[in-house]
C-alpha cells in the first residue's frame, strides 16, 4: 500500500447533525421543566456547553482535533463569535477554542454553523475522552521521528462517539508527540504517545496516568514500544479499565492517576494487558490506513490567492464590533512596522521547517485571545502565505506552516496590521493565562489584565527578555488550565487575609518543565500579592538572564536556583497592614475590592 497524500485541509467532518438535533430537543425539555437542572448539566457538559460565573449564559468549547483548523473553519468560528458571543474568544491549552456569554437561544445556531464547517463540540468538556492533542509542528518539524497527526486523528475518530467515551468517571486526556522535544506535555496526560522507531517499524512509547492540579503526577511508562497498529487497541483497553474501576463517588479523586495509585502500578498494568488481550480476541479496532504508510502532508498548491493589503487588514480588524461583558483583547495595530520589529519577530516567532525554503510562523495571541476579525485575517493569510490551514498550540499560539522564507516580511507586515505581529513567543513577555474569574466559576482571581501588566513590565524593565525562551503561565486557581505547574515561572491565583480584608495574591511556582525524562513540576518559591507580581516576574527574568549556565533552559535553571529565587522574592512577599495601599485590595483590571468567589461549579479544565 502506498502513502496517500493528505492534509488537515482534506479531513472529513467531525460533526453530526442528528447529535445537534438531540441536543436542541433536550434543551427544549429543560426549558419546559421536563428535565431538572442537574440532568441538563450532565447532558450538556459532555457536548461542550459549560455554565459560567454569570447565570443564564454559557461557555461553548469548540473541539479542534490536533489543533488543525482550515481557513473555512476559522471563518466559521469567527462567524459564531460575532453572532453568538462577544466577537472574540480564547485558544485553550488543549488546542480548542472557546467562547463565553453564549445564550441558550444561540447554542443551536452556533452548533449548526460550526457543523457546516465540519466542527463539533462533542467531547470538548465533561467526563469524556477530551480533545486529542498532537504536536503542532507534526509533519513539518525538522527533528520528528514521524508525523503523528494521522494516528492522533484516528484515535479522535474512534473515541468521538464511542459507547464509553461520554460515560467515564472523569475526563480522559490524550496526546501524541513525534519530536525530540515534547511540545504537548505527554507526561501529564492520561495517555501519552511518543513516536519511536524499532528496526525500521513505527511505534510509540506510551505513558499513563499523568496529571496536574491536585497531586501532580508524571505519567508512568506503560509500554516502551507499542507497534503503531495497536494504538486504538491499547486506548480501548485503558478506557475500559478506567470505565470499570474509576471512582465515580469522590469527584476529587476520580482521575486515572488516583486509580493507578489506589491499585498500584503493576496491578493496574496487568489489568490493562488482560483487557488488551480481550480487545484483540474480540477483533481489535484497526487504523484506517497502513500503520507503516500513513497519509502524508503534501505541499500546498504553488498558486496561492493574493494577500489583502495592509490597509485593508487594519481597517477590518479595527472596525470589528466587540461586545461586553468583560474586557476584549487589546488591539495593537501597526501598519508600518520598523525593521527592528521584523528582526525581533524573526528571532522568536519564525521556526525552521523540514521542507527546504519554508518556515513555520508562530502568531502569538495575547493571553490566547483573538477577535473574530483576527481569525478571519488568519484564514486569509494562511491561504495567501501558507497551506490554507493553521495549527493551534498549547501555548496560545497559532502556527502558519509552509510559509515561503522570502514571504516572511510581507506576512509579518500584514500580521502587524491585524494586531497579530507580537514578537517574543515563548518568552516572559508572552504569558499564557487561563480566562480566570472574569467568567470561570472555579477561579479565585482574574488573570488577563495582570498577565498583560507582567508582559509590559518585562518588556520595559529587562533588556534581552524578549528573546530568551522563558515560559510563564498564570492560572486563576489550582486546576491549572494554563498548565502553570509545568512553566519555568508558574503563577497560581489565591487570596490572603489582612486586617479582615481579602488581598489577591499568587503562589509563585518555579522550575517546571518537560524534557526527555518526563515532567518536573514547579515548586513553591513565594506567595506574592497580585499588585507586585509584574515586578517579581521581571526580577526573576533578570535573575535567569544573569546567572544561567550556557545553554541552560529556564525550567532547569529555576529548579536549580530555587533558594536564590526565594531570596530575591522575599521582599515582594511581605505585606503588613500599615504598608498597604488601596490597590492592594483590588485586582488588576477590576474597580471594586477583591472578593474571592470560587465555587463548586463545573470544572472546565
Amino acid at each position: 500500500m502506498t502513502a496517500t497524500p493528505a492534509t488537515p485541509r482534506d479531513r472529513a467532518s467531525f460533526a453530526d447533525d442528528a447529535e445537534i438535533s438531540a441536543f436542541v430537543d433536550t434543551l427544549g425539555r429543560f426549558e419546559r421543566g421536563e428535565l431538572d437542572a442537574e440532568a441538563w448539566r450532565a447532558y450538556r457538559v459532555p457536548r461542550g456547553v459549560y455554565g459560567q460565573r454569570q447565570d443564564g449564559v454559557h461557555m461553548l468549547r469548540i473541539k479542534l482535533p490536533q489543533g488543525a483548523v482550515t481557513g473555512a473553519q476559522l471563518r466559521a468560528i469567527a462567524d459564531v463569535a460575532t453572532r453568538c458571543s462577544r466577537g472574540f474568544g480564547h485558544v485553550t491549552t488543549r488546542q480548542n477554542f472557546q467562547l463565553n456569554y453564549v445564550r441558550p437561544a444561540d447554542l443551536e445556531p452556533a452548533m449548526r454553523r460550526l457543523a457546516e464547517a465540519g466542527i463539533t463540540t462533542s467531547g470538548a468538556c465533561g467526563n469524556t475522552v477530551r480533545n486529542v492533542l498532537a504536536c503542532p509542528r507534526a509533519g513539518v518539524s525538522p527533528d520528528e521521528v514521524f508525523d503523528v497527526t494521522p494516528y492522533a486523528e484516528a484515535f479522535t475518530r474512534h473515541f468521538l462517539r464511542h459507547p464509553l467515551g461520554h460515560a467515564l468517571p472523569r475526563k480522559f486526556k490524550v496526546a501524541f508527540e513525534g519530536c525530540a522535544r515534547d511540545h504537548v506535555a505527554t507526561a501529564i496526560q492520561d495517555l501519552g504517545f511518543r513516536a519511536r522507531l524499532r528496526d525500521g517499524a513505527r511505534g510509540f512509547a506510551v505513558t499513563v496516568a499523568g496529571g496536574t492540579s491536585s497531586l501532580c503526577t508524571v505519567g508512568a511508562l506503560l509500554v516502551d514500544f507499542l507497534p503503531a497498529a495497536d494504538v486504538l487497541a491499547l486506548g480501548e483497553a485503558v478506557v475500559r479499565v478506567f470505565h470499570a474501576r474509576g471512582d465515580r463517588v469522590n469527584r476529587h479523586r476520580n482521575r486515572l492517576k488516583f486509580l493507578v495509585r489506589a491499585l498500584g502500578f503493576e496491578p493496574f498494568r496487568a489489568l490493562v494487558l488482560a483487557e488488551l488481550a480481550q480487545v484483540r480476541a474480540e477483533g481489535a479496532p484497526a487504523l484506517p490506513f497502513d500503520p507503516e504508510r500513513p497519509p502524508v502532508e503534501a505541499p500546498p498548491a504553488t498558486a496561492r490567492p493574493p494577500a489583502p493589503s495592509v490597509a485593508d487588514l487594519a481597517a477590518r480588524v479595527r472596525g470589528a464590533r466587540l461586545r461586553g461583558p468583560g474586557e476584549p483583547p487589546p488591539l495593537r495595530i501597526v501598519t508600518e512596522p520598523a525593521p527592528a520589529a521584523l528582526a525581533a519577530f524573526r528571532a522568536t516567532n519564525v521556526l525552521p521547517q523540514r521542507q527546504a525554503g519554508h518556515a513555520i510562523v508562530a502568531v502569538s495571541l495575547a493571553q490566547g485571545d483573538a477577535t473574530a476579525a483576527q481569525l478571519e485575517a488568519l484564514a486569509t493569510l494562511a491561504e495567501a502565505y501558507g497551506d490554507g490551514a493553521v495549527r493551534f498550540t498549547s501555548g496560545g499560539h497559532v502556527l502558519l506552516r509552509w510559509v515561503r522564507e522570502e514571504d516572511v516580511p510581507a506576512l509579518h507586515a500584514r500580521l502587524s496590521a491585524a494586531g497579530l505581529g507580537r514578537d517574543g513567543a515563548g518568552t516572559a513577555a508572552d504569558v499564557v493565562a487561563c480566562p480566570g474569574a472574569d467568567v470561570c466559576r472555579l477561579a479565585v482571581t482574574r488573570t488577563r489584565a495582570l498577565a498583560r501588566l507582567v508582559e509590559d513590565e518585562v518588556r520595559h524593565a529587562v533588556s534581552g527578555a524578549g528573546t530568551a525562551a522563558l515560559p510563564v503561565a498564570m492560572s486563576g486557581c489550582p486546576n491549572g488550565c494554563s498548565q502553570h505547574h509545568l512553566a519555568a515561572i508558574g503563577l497560581q491565583g489565591s487570596a490572603r487575609k489582612l486586617g479582615g480584608r481579602a488581598v489577591p495574591q499568587y503562589f509563585v511556582l518555579l522550575g517546571g518543565h518537560v524534557d526527555a525524562g518526563g515532567a518536573t513540576f514547579g515548586r513553591l518559591a513565594a506567595k506574592v500579592p497580585a499588585r507586585r507580581i509584574p515586578e517579581a516576574v521581571a526580577r526573576l527574568t533578570s535573575l535567569y538572564l544573569a546567572e544561567r549556565h550556557a545553554g541552560e533552559a529556564a525550567g532547569p535553571f529555576f529548579a536549580r536556583a530555587l533558594d536564590r529565587a526565594k531570596t530575591i522574592l522575599a521582599d515582594y512577599e511581605q505585606l503588613r497592614l500599615e504598608d498597604t495601599r488601596p490597590e492592594d485590595f483590588v485586582e488588576p483590571g477590576a474597580t471594586e475590592d477583591f472578593r474571592p468567589g470560587a465555587d463548586a461549579g463545573e470544572r472546565a479544565a
